[in-house]
């Protein structure tokens, strides 16, 4: 389901239901979730943790607002936030698990982690980068990180919830 069209009526019932079926991919494949946040300032976590037992499967998530946050807490290069900007795919990658293992998967004991990062409004877009633009990574240990640049449109909180449901999507993918 692309990003664009996820209905926004009913958005946390699915955002609750998604949360459901990553838990049981995770837990099918004995694995742990870690997450990277930015501009859902923590919406994913707090989505996965509406399940209950989700302690079997989901092991932390980092809010890293702030480009200090990013470098200190993640390891995201200083070079590749003034190159390419906090909301980039370079950035949402080492955000997730970076160039040399680091990121939420060196921080974590998970072997999976998302991570977004983007620009929810009303204020802060340009016209390169619009509001709704946001920016995604997903990375499975031992495997390569991959990324995503999706344009959601709503105001901040459906940005930011179809970001999150977005994120959740391409994991369970991923999992498949």
């Amino acid at each position: 389901m692309a990003g664009q069209n996820i209905l926004l009526t009913d958005l946390e019932a699915t955002l609750t239901a998604l949360a459901s079926e990553l838990g049981a991919a995770l837990k099918a494949h004995n694995l742990k979730l870690a997450l990277a946040e930015s501009c859902t300032g923590g919406m994913v976590a707090e989505a996965v943790t509406r399940i209950a037992g989700s302690s079997a499967w989901f092991d932390c998530g980092f809010v890293t607002y702030s480009n200090q946050a990013k470098i200190d807490l993640l390891s995201v290069s200083p070079e590749t936030l003034e190159k390419f900007g906090a909301v980039s795919e370079q950035t949402a990658v080492e955000m997730a698990l970076g160039c040399l293992n680091t990121g939420a998967l060196k921080h974590s004991q998970a072997q999976v982690t998302g991570s977004i990062t983007g620009i929810a409004g009303p204020d802060g877009g340009s016209a390169e980068k619009p509001v709704g633009t946001v920016c995604f990574a997903w990375a499975i240990s031992n495997q390569t990180a991959s990324s995503a640049t999706q344009h959601f449109a709503g105001n901040r909180q459906q940005i930011r919830q179809q970001a999150t449901a977005f994120l959740m999507q391409q994991l369970i993918e991923r999992l498949k």
